[in-house]
This record gives C-alpha cells, structure tokens and sequence, in this order.
C-alpha cells in the first residue's frame, strides 16, 4: 500500500508554492518480523524540480524545524546490520540483516537537498512490530484425545513462509503452522518446537492428564507384628485426589488415605481416584494375631489407667494443700 505524505514546511521558489513536488511513499505503513529474521522496508520519493538529493536517510525521530535527526546509520545499535538499498533520486529502501527486539519503534525516510530548506522527511513513518515464535498447546490435553500443536506469532507476517516442526530435536513431515498428533498418550513426554525463515520457538512438552494407573497396595508389618499397614500408590496426573480402602466381601469403604492401618485378618485393596477417573489395585492378604489386638488393647487400657490416677492423686493433694492454708489463714486472724 502507498501514502503520499505532505511535507512538513513549505518551500517557496519565485513565489510559486512547490509544495505538491515533495513526495515520500512507503508501501506499508507497517512491517512485522521475526526476531532473528531479514527485513526489507521498501520506500520510494521524489524531490523536487531544481533540487539535488545530497543526504537520503532513515532516522527513528521527527524532523523539527532547523534540526537535523540523527542517521540510523550512525547508530552504534544498527551499524553493521542495516543498509541503504536506495539511491539519490527515487529509491529509498531499506535493509535489516538481522531483527533484534530493541528495533521494534517507528522508522522515517528523510532527504536533504542542495536548497536553502531543502529538507524533507515522510510523514507517518512506518512501524516495526518483532515477534517470537511460540508454539501453542490446548489448555487441557487429556490421554486419547487428538491434538493440535499450533506456531504462532504475535502478529501476521507479511509472507506465508514454509514452516519445520521437531520432535525431540528430529524434523517432522508437517510444513504449516500446525502440526497434528491423534491420539495422545501418558507416555507421550516429547518435546515439540517449530521453526520458520530460520528462526526456532522454544520447546515445549505436552502435559497429558489420565486417570489414576499402576494402582498397588503393599503391606508392611510392624516389627512388634501386633499391625500391619497397607500402603497404596498410584501413577496419576493430575496426582491422586482420594485414596479409598476395603477389604473383600464389603461394600463400603474401611477406611481412607494414602495408608491404611489393618487391625484384622482379611484381604484389602485400595481404590485410587482423580478429576479423570480411579482404579482398583489387587488385593493383599492381611494375617493379624487376635492376642496381639487383646495386648494392644489392654496396655491401652492400663496407660489411661495409670493417667487417669496419676490425675486423682495430684488433684486430691492440690485440694489437702488449699485446705491447710485456709486454715492456717483462719487461726492467724483468731489470734
């Protein structure tokens, strides 16, 4: 697209407004690129009659009146990476060998001729926009689904390039910006990038979420063997939410948590359950000696026993002590 601008003073020659022979045209008032990238602004202008172009260049400020904007040229931050592809007459276009960040801003042409106030520079400029490269993912990945990786960038490039996708570092046949994986499993931990015009997103990993599986239940005896605790673990993401236990021939659960305490002989199983679903482990087979219960329980009993009158006799003495004070506090007011 082309825009004549206007210039920013007049310039006057044997009384005739020459204004209308000042021209600057960019094709595009707007350029995106990949950081990394080449980058070509294309410009073409026009002096006047009677004007010889001895200064075209590209600056990044406004011209104002009796100053000279800075060449971006003569710019530390652009030297070696820009060039002038124009000429001193009708070309003024514009070269970057390499887009870094930094050089997202606004860039005008600007031409200074053999004349008393024989300067000119385009107005509206045109803006740089410098994207990355990113590879969208959906938000949820479930196992099983069909999957859509996604290049993107943060603005649309003015050339549909061939894109490259890589799997853990291994090109794939795909060459669009998408790049489709059906179905996806838990196993699947690649890591995907894509690359375009020779630049490459940063890599990403599918996070697949799946039910609980690989669901155990182990048992560890104590070594007074008077217990055994029942242990179960689970390959889940997102992580198991609900461990729930059982022993066989009931329907309700027993108890719950990532361990369980079996204070009888039977067989148990746990159940482990996330947002996508649960699974039942196999049963182990628990062997507890009713007699260690009967010792657990009774060295129970006598521990609370022993607090309890430990608690009656400190209470009993608390209360003799109170009593003798009293009175000892009653017979010296007597006297």
């Amino acid at each position: 697209m082309s825009l004549t601008v206007s210039p920013l003073f007049m310039l006057f020659i044997s009384g005739v407004v020459a204004q209308d022979e000042w021209a600057v045209n960019y094709n595009s008032k707007s350029v995106c690129a990949l950081k990394g990238s080449a980058l070509t602004m294309e410009c073409t202008y026009t002096p006047p009659s009677g004007h010889s172009v001895q200064k075209p260049f590209w600056t990044k400020e406004l011209v104002t009146s009796g100053s000279e904007p800075p060449d971006l040229l003569d710019d530390p931050e652009y030297r070696g990476r820009v060039q002038y592809l124009g000429d001193e007459h009708r070309e003024c276009t514009l070269r970057f060998r390499t887009v870094r960040k930094e050089d997202q801003s606004k860039y005008y042409f600007t031409f200074i001729t053999n004349q008393p106030g024989g300067k000119y520079q385009g107005a509206g400029g045109v803006d740089l926009s410098v994207t990355d490269l990113q590879v969208e993912v959906p938000e949820r990945v479930i196992e099983g689904d069909d999957v859509t990786l996604t290049c993107k960038t943060s603005c649309s490039l003015t050339v549909r390039p061939t894109f490259t996708w890589h799997r853990n570092g291994h090109p794939l046949s795909s060459s669009t910006d998408q790049l489709h994986l059906q179905p996806v499993s838990r196993e699947n931990k690649d890591r995907y990038r894509c690359a375009v015009l020779g630049q490459n997103s940063p890599e990403v990993t599918l996070n697949v979420r799946y039910p609980p599986r690989n669901v155990r239940a182990t048992s560890i005896r104590a070594p007074d063997s008077k217990s055994e605790t029942l242990t179960c673990s689970s390959d889940a993401n997102p992580p198991v939410q609900n461990y729930n236990w059982f022993k066989e021939g009931g329907s309700s659960p027993v108890g719950s948590g990532h361990s369980y305490m079996a204070l009888q002989s039977g067989s148990y199983y746990c159940v482990a359950q996330n947002e996508h679903g649960s699974q039942k482990s196999a049963a182990v087979t628990v062997k507890v000696n009713p007699n260690n219960i009967l010792v657990v329980v009774t060295g129970v009993v006598v521990g609370l026993g022993v607090v309890v009158a430990g608690a009656v006799f400190f209470y009993c003495r608390h209360v003799r002590k109170s009593k003798q004070q009293h009175l000892a506090r009653v017979g010296d007011l007597d006297y």
